[in-house]
């Protein structure tokens, strides 16, 4: 079970954050868009970290779990918390996939696939306009306003 709070943004909360969003951010996260290979801004970050949602701010990856794919999109072997990510039967454009959306908010992630490296064999493909970074050793974000933050963020 998650140390964080998984219970979904209020109608409020999800209005006023969609309010917020830029034109890419609500077609991905909201229609289940994809951004253009090679251009996302977390495709090429080393910096240590915590990847979260863009949406709610929910920890999804680690920097540690972080992997050149060679997909064009930042791509993670394990997720921060299983619990976090939810997993999706994706039928459109003709294909099989499984398709990511966070566990808390529901924003749409991206996608993963079994190709990925040992030791999981995953490879969970995401759009950088999904995400938000914290460095490691700040704080996480609060983007639903339920008080102080959940925790610093912590790469191991």
């Amino acid at each position: 079970m998650s140390r964080f709070d998984l219970t979904p943004p209020t109608d409020t909360q999800r209005q006023a954050i969609t309010a917020g969003l830029t034109p890419d951010e609500h077609r991905v996260l909201l229609r289940h868009g994809t951004e253009a290979a090679f251009c996302g801004a977390f495709l090429d970050n080393r910096k240590t970290g915590i990847y979260t949602c863009r949406f709610c701010g929910l920890p999804l990856f680690r920097s540690s779990a972080k992997f050149d794919s060679g997909t064009g999109w930042p791509s993670f072997f394990q997720p921060y918390d299983e619990a976090h990510i939810r997993t999706i039967r994706d039928t459109s454009h003709g294909m099989l996939r499984t398709e990511e959306v966070c566990a808390r908010c529901g924003s749409h992630l991206g996608h993963v696939f079994p190709d990925g490296p040992p030791p999981t064999g995953q490879r969970h493909c995401l759009n950088s306009v999904s995400l938000s970074f914290t460095e490691q050793g700040q704080p996480l974000p609060d983007m639903l306003g339920r008080g102080a933050p959940e925790g610093v963020a912590d790469a191991g």
